[in-house]
């Protein structure tokens, strides 16, 4: 509505020019304005070629979570054919990172003092992330190629923790120094057996060396150049308990059910955990997360192992920002958690797929509380790179 009364400006009077063919009067600066001037104006560009300039750094900020249960472009993020599914009232959230300084985004002055100046971002110098002398295309390349993989361990993971058998081709793919692998067992020996033991799949090589003592030998059959071969090969000690062959094993998985994840703009191994959860909740009757709002991260293979990752600390902050009140991570990564949890947000700490489900469970059932967090007192070394690139596991 218009003011029915405006102000009335005063016309300004106005301000006689002198004749044509008069002289305007000199101006004159002094040396110190002269001074100033340049200075301003010599500082003006410089910040504005800094501005623009790349930077040697990385800043790593908060970047988006997805559902896993629900839907990208009309698409949902886990389809499952070949078995039931159910749907959910709650959200199982993957966490990422959005990182500004790798090959093909360069990180901008700008940026790195905003970086700087964020309680949840964090600028690191651009040889920490191992991509030195990589293009963009390459670390592209890696980091799908990381994601498929992970894509087919949440698979694998999900469906043994189901009760289903994965049927897998185990394929050597390379044999470790110093074991007793060494000039016995070769790259592409398919095996089929430990000491008259069937290998169908990989869980049963995994309980098989768990079993057996470390030191003792043991009788491998493998499939060589259309040939099956008895060999004798001297076991080694696992970190975590069992025996090794000394061997990187590329399994061929041949699931009973059809998975397919489909997730666009996001690449890396640290979404395997949710993935798998999210078929497990897709294939199950239970409605696990019960309306809870559950985001998380960590590596996962086969087994079921739970791994560490980068970035834990955006990748919490992202979370509370999109709603989420709880947070599975790694266990191996709680050396990170502790004093930067976002308020609002509770951590429970797992180490393997099933306690992950576990904690989906209790969460939905309004018992997360009792579920174990990282706490300064037990926090196991992170081992992880920046990209949390997780290594192949061996046999």
């Amino acid at each position: 509505m218009s003011d029915p009364n405006p102000p009335v400006v005063p016309p300004t009077d106005p301000v006689p020019l002198p004749p044509a063919d008069q002289a305007l009067p000199a101006v004159r600066y002094s040396p110190r304005s002269i001074t100033l001037s340049v200075s301003l104006l010599t500082s003006a560009v410089l910040a504005a070629g800094l501005a623009v300039l790349p930077a040697p750094y990385v800043v790593d900020s908060p970047g988006p979570t997805k559902n896993v249960l629900g839907e990208q472009d009309g698409t949902p993020l886990i389809a499952i054919t070949g078995a039931p599914t159910y749907d959910s009232t709650g959200e199982l959230r993957l966490t990422t990172v959005s990182e500004v300084g790798s090959p093909g985004y360069p990180a901008l002055a700008p940026q790195v003092i905003g970086g700087w100046l964020s309680r949840s971002s964090l600028v690191r110098p651009v040889e920490t992330t191992g991509d030195a002398g990589q293009t963009q295309e390459q670390v592209q390349q890696t980091n799908a190629a990381l994601m498929v993989s992970s894509q087919e361990n949440a698979t694998v993971a999900a469906l043994t923790e189901l009760g289903y058998e994965v049927p897998a081709t185990l394929t050597v793919a390379g044999v470790q120094d110093g074991t007793g692998a060494v000039g016995v067992l070769a790259e592409g020996d398919v095996m089929t057996a430990i000491d008259g033991t069937p290998l169908p799949d990989y869980a049963t090589m995994v309980r098989t060396l768990a079993a057996t003592t470390p030191g003792s030998t043991i009788t491998v059959r493998v499939q060589r150049a259309g040939a099956s071969l008895d060999l004798p090969v001297v076991t080694g000690a696992r970190p975590d308990g069992g025996a090794r062959i000394g061997v990187y094993v590329d399994p061929t998985f041949d699931p009973p059910v059809d998975v397919k994840i489909s997730i666009d703009g996001i690449g890396g191994p640290s979404a395997g955990t949710m993935f798998a959860l999210g078929i497990i909740d897709r294939m199950t009757p239970q409605d696990e997360a019960n309306g809870q709002v559950i985001a998380g991260t960590g590596t996962i293979d086969v087994t079921g192992a739970v791994g560490a990752i980068g970035g834990i600390q955006q990748k919490m902050a992202g979370s509370r920002r999109d709603g989420a009140a709880w947070f599975l991570a790694p266990v191996s990564n709680c050396a990170d958690v502790v004093g930067h949890v976002p308020d609002g947000l509770r951590v429970v700490a797992v180490s393997t797929l099933h306690e992950a489900r576990e904690a989906v469970v209790a969460i939905g059932a309004g018992r997360g509380d009792t579920l174990p967090t990282c706490t300064a007192a037990a926090t196991p070394e992170a081992t992880a790179t920046p990209s949390g690139t997780a290594s192949t596991p061996a046999g």
